[in-house]
């Protein structure tokens, strides 16, 4: 599907305008660096050794990190997979949107062709793109009724991916068949595929009834549905014969693939978003990973996606083009140590920490569940070995990397991202004025460099389906002061009431918008400084005067 857009110049420092003409576009193509997004899936603050991981070893991320900038204060916009990746891809909060909480296997697409995503963006200045790995955004145009036996009629290519070699949902859910350009790679015709949600095929084993059958990996709670490989799902399916994937060979096809996208583009700019497995459930990595490290599965699948990084890097570096390639590493939430199967993540930390020094895990309001390790890596125009603690949040990735490559905007799109360059190529020190996190019960949060406010809630202070993971639920405002107090240990609600106030009044305003164009007819690179005896929140809600209208 084609769309045709109504371009603005959504960013003032965004400068180059239709006026400036194809030609001269075409002429400078060969000047704009190429952009790989490596996402890593469940990867926890503290599983890199960069940032402090202890029993594994991540060498690649390592030597990344030191050829560039490692982020310290880093933020995913929620604890959860699907909102995160939505919001990434798109620059719009997911909780503006219904239907982007974690989705099934079957869900249909949750960004429409009509938005404009970050893929859509870089290819309006000519570049080529590629989704490889986990996608867990949806595909086809309705939940449950994707026929995967033909092509599906809505996929990546209408929302600017020009290739895909995805997982439609997570290696833990059906169906477990890799999609390529919109159809199921080396479909088996002898194996018509059938994917439920609901009920069951019959005859077709599951975990719960035929636990023998999980040979590989068994189930610690839930994942106890349709068996493939010898390891339980979420979701019941039948059918796929040799499309069925190997969760062990996972890692080396989505890698694979991604040279192959990366060798074919070498000559013009590309823009490749390579969302990885490994260290989500289940956990099963490669047979050559398999002892790395002292914490059994985890700790290998850690090992595993380091390897990854590393032949991507290699691969750069043999064609010659690794000084003008951004590689921007980081991960979709918080991570989980017992996420759904008996693989002794849990019993073999062993003083390891997966989610560094934060309070949380993937699922919790506390800053452990969106804590995020970012890595920056241009050896053309970044200097290396740096480290940086400025305030930062991924919804402003799609709007600084618009600024870099000179992108106009349609009017509406990507309403919630903020032009941050400067903040990535590490130029800039200027903190974001705050970032706003959400859990996967869709309670929300403000960060700011000093404070953590969490608004209040009934519900349970535990996970009670099956992780042993806080919440950060709590009947009254919570308020942490962060500058002191990582861990949010010490609740000040009490004492603080005017920062309490305050930074309710950033979280109501955040809701209220529905396009920031209402807000932002420019956008103004830094906040201005606050009037003398003004609140340091009066101008920050957004530092592009939201707070006068």
């Amino acid at each position: 599907m084609n769309k045709t857009y109504i371009t603005i110049a959504l960013l003032s420092p965004l400068a180059c305008t239709a006026a400036m003409g194809a030609k001269k576009a075409k002429a400078n193509n060969q000047q704009k660096p190429n952009v790989i997004i490596i996402l890593a899936d469940d990867l926890g603050y503290g599983d890199l050794g960069c940032y402090g991981a202890k029993n594994v070893e991540t060498p690649n991320v390592d030597k990344l990190a030191k050829q560039g900038i490692r982020f310290t204060d880093a933020h995913a916009i929620a604890s959860t997979s699907t909102p995160s990746r939505y919001s990434l891809l798109t620059g719009e909060y997911a909780w503006r949107k219904p239907g982007t909480d974690v989705a099934p296997g079957d869900a249909g697409m949750i960004i429409k062709p009509t938005q404009f995503t970050m893929a859509d963006m870089f290819k309006s200045v000519g570049y080529s793109t590629c989704a490889i790995g986990k996608w867990h955004l949806g595909l086809g145009a309705e939940t449950g009724k994707q026929d995967w036996n033909a092509p599906l009629p809505s996929a990546l290519a209408d929302i600017g991916f020009d290739h895909h070699y995805i997982m439609a949902a997570t290696a833990d859910r059906v169906p477990c068949v890799f999609i390529e350009d919109g159809k199921v790679a080396n479909y088996d015709a002898s194996a018509p595929i059938e994917v439920s949600y609901y009920r069951n095929f019959p005859g077709e084993p599951t975990g719960k009834d035929n636990p023998e059958l999980c040979y590989n990996m068994k189930s610690s709670h839930g994942h106890n549905m349709s068996i493939v490989n010898g390891i339980g799902r979420i979701g019941y399916m039948k059918g796929g014969g040799k499309a069925l994937w190997k969760d062990e060979n996972i890692a080396d096809s989505i890698t694979n693939h991604a040279i192959d996208f990366i060798k074919k583009n070498s000559n013009n700019p590309f823009f490749l978003y390579f969302a990885t497995n490994d260290v989500h459930v289940p956990r099963f990595p490669h047979e050559r990973f398999r002892g790395k490290s002292s914490m059994g599965m985890r700790g290998d699948a850690i090992v595993q996606f380091d390897w990854s990084v590393g032949k991507i890097m290699e691969t750069l570096d043999k064609l010659g083009i690794a000084d003008n390639t951004i590689v921007l590493l980081t991960s979709d939430n918080g991570p989980v140590v017992d996420d759904g199967y008996q693989d002794q993540a849990e019993e073999l930390l062993n003083g390891h920490k997966p989610a560094g020094p934060w309070r949380g895990n993937k699922y919790s309001a506390f800053e452990g569940g969106t804590a995020i390790p970012v890595i920056v890596r241009w050896p053309k125009n970044v200097k290396a070995g740096q480290t940086s603690d400025v305030l930062m949040s991924q919804i402003d990735f799609m709007a600084s990397f618009g600024n870099l490559i000179g992108a106009t905007f349609p009017k509406g799109s990507a309403p919630d991202s903020r032009n941050h360059l400067g903040n990535l190529l590490g130029t800039d020190t200027t903190h974001r004025p705050w970032v706003a996190e959400m859990s996967s019960n869709h309670v929300l949060s403000i960060r700011t460099k000093e404070w953590k406010y969490i608004e209040p809630n009934d519900g349970s202070k535990m996970i009670k389906w099956g992780p042993k993971i806080e919440t950060g639920n709590a009947p009254l405002p919570q308020l942490y002061r962060i500058s002191d107090n990582l861990y949010e240990q010490d609740n000040v609600a009490d004492t603080h009431p005017t920062v309490v106030y305050e930074l309710q009044n950033i979280l109501r305003r955040v809701k209220m918008i529905k396009s920031a164009l209402t807000f932002f007819p420019t956008r103004p690179e830094r906040a201005e400084a606050p009037s003398p005896g003004q609140s340091p929140w009066a101008r920050s809600f957004c530092p592009f005067r939201a707070c006068q209208v």
